[in-house]
């Protein structure tokens, strides 16, 4: 005799088919943002002791931590490597203590995963970073709609164009609202870098993963009324890439032992090798702009510039409407 519905899917259920069905129907955010609005984006923060000075310079990390705050964005999006070793709770007390202004400000925080966030033992990597990110529901990659934003936080360490992921990412690309005007893909490895795995004093190359998934996105976009941003970290610095049409930022100077990334003149960072920074995103209907805001510091003193900065245009924004 064969089961009750009802009953066969409770043993469905019952059986941890809860678990794959989660990273196939992943959490949408929704949070309660208005036009105009602006956000955080960086990454790389290797929240840890701060004595390891081999990790991360921690005096960048906790000065970032607060002109962020200062900042007052509506959000903040880390695009991984949050804490230095994923495993060690130590390092995500550190966390919790550096961002407490984050908290206290009622900030909310929008990470994606980074490799060193599995670091060590990968369940009890997971298990610190979800216990941070209860919102998230244990879910590795993630969408949150704000105004007309939509941001598709992926896992890089998971194939970003195939499997449920990329089944996953496919269908919200498929489907977008009429009202999105930019679509921000934040994940770890980035599609494009200067950087190289065999760069003196440290390095990465872009990943066939990550190019693949740029592939697919800019032919998507020669067709879509939506422009798309990705936002990526991974490399210790800073840099912009834009091709057909699809905007790349690397964002990874939150902290991190910085990587050397060869510049030509002309280049706005030409000559500046550690370049510690976040970017500031400024969002209204049909545009965006992003600035990148560059920290050093100097006998324990910061010196803030801004030496680059984009205007971002959707490529059909939808016309507002009357009173409005």
């Amino acid at each position: 005799m064969t089961a009750p519905k009802f009953l066969a899917y409770f043993l469905f259920i019952a059986s941890g088919a809860s678990a794959s069905l989660a990273q196939t129907q992943p959490v949408n955010l929704q949070p309660q943002i208005s036009l105009p609005f602006r956000f955080v984006a960086y990454g790389d923060t290797r929240f840890t002791d701060p004595n390891n000075t081999e990790a991360a310079n921690a005096s960048a990390r906790q000065t970032l931590v607060q002109a962020i705050a200062d900042a007052r964005p509506a959000f903040i999006s880390i695009g991984g490597d949050i804490a230095y070793s994923g495993d060690d709770v130590n390092d995500w007390k550190i966390w919790d203590k550096e961002t407490a202004v984050w908290s206290e400000n009622k900030i909310p925080v929008y990470p994606a995963l980074g490799n060193h966030d599995l670091h060590g033992d990968e369940k009890v990597a997971l298990a610190n970073y979800f216990q941070r990110f209860p919102d998230l529901k244990n879910n590795r990659y993630y969408s949150a709609r704000a105004a007309n934003t939509l941001l598709l936080m992926l896992d890089s360490s998971l194939d970003e164009t195939s499997g449920p992921q990329g089944q996953w990412l496919v269908h919200k690309l498929d489907t977008l609202p009429a009202d999105v005007d930019f679509v921000c893909l934040v994940l770890h490895h980035p599609p494009y870098t200067g950087s190289s795995d065999e760069a003196p004093g440290g390095g990465h190359s872009a990943r066939h993963p990550e190019q693949s998934l740029a592939q697919m996105l800019e032919e998507r976009q020669l067709h879509n009324r939506a422009r798309f941003v990705v936002i990526a970290g991974h490399v210790h610095n800073y840099e912009r890439h834009e091709h057909n049409g699809v905007i790349y930022f690397v964002t990874g100077g939150g902290g991190a032992r910085p990587y050397l990334i060869p510049r030509e003149p002309g280049d706005p960072l030409f000559g500046k090798a550690v370049n510690y920074h976040y970017l500031l995103v400024e969002v209204d209907r049909g545009k965006m702009k992003v600035t990148m805001n560059r920290l050093e510091l100097a006998n324990g003193k910061a010196t803030w510039t801004m030496p680059d900065s984009v205007e971002i245009a959707a490529p059909a924004a939808k016309p507002a409407k009357a009173g409005k």
